[in-house]
């Protein structure tokens, strides 16, 4: 796999047509979530994917998009988090967090950051320090929570939160892991 850690000027058009293709296979098609995903979010945020193959219709094997946050909300979010149905648990979910939260460190250093999931990945953002700080609610009939992680140095994310994860396969709209 190729990983690619990119603002939104430096995705070529390709990249950016097969990022919102793999976040409609994901969350429009695969969970028969009807919303705009081009949601204006995306030409500040920085996106974190991995590729294989870029001739393939499909390449993005993993994706998330890593919001800095603002005066009102200084929180970065990391959102529209996905993988393949083709690697899931293989370990790929927990290297695209890994290199999610190694990207927040470099560029927003100290930030508190944010995830919502699903209550079934609670445990699966634990193995990374997130902490539930909200919920549950629902979203879309699913039950939701709200996870927070103030930051550590980028050494104690090599290798310490790696786990395979067999079966995960939870959904919802802004992460399939």
């Amino acid at each position: 796999m190729n990983w690619k850690t990119l603002e939104f000027e430096q995705l070529t058009a390709r990249e950016i047509y097969l990022i919102l293709r793999a976040r409609s296979a994901v969350f429009v098609v695969e969970q028969s979530r009807v919303y705009l995903d081009a949601d204006g979010h995306d030409e500040r945020a920085l996106h974190v994917f991995a590729v294989e193959d870029m001739s393939r219709p499909m390449p993005v094997m993993a994706y998330a998009r890593v919001q800095p946050g603002d005066l009102e909300d200084p929180e970065v979010v990391i959102d529209k988090v996905l993988t393949s149905p083709a690697r899931r648990g293989d370990g790929t979910a927990e290297m695209l967090i890994e290199r999610v939260l190694k990207a927040v460190a470099e560029r927003w250093p100290g930030r508190v950051v944010r995830v919502t999931a699903p209550v079934g990945l609670k445990s699966f953002y634990e193995q990374f320090g997130f902490r539930k700080t909200e919920g549950p609610y629902l979203e879309y009939g699913v039950p939701f929570i709200g996870l927070t992680r103030h930051q550590r140095g980028a050494q104690a994310l090599a290798g310490g939160a790696r786990r395979e994860r067999d079966g995960l396969a939870a959904v919802n709209t802004y992460e399939l892991l």
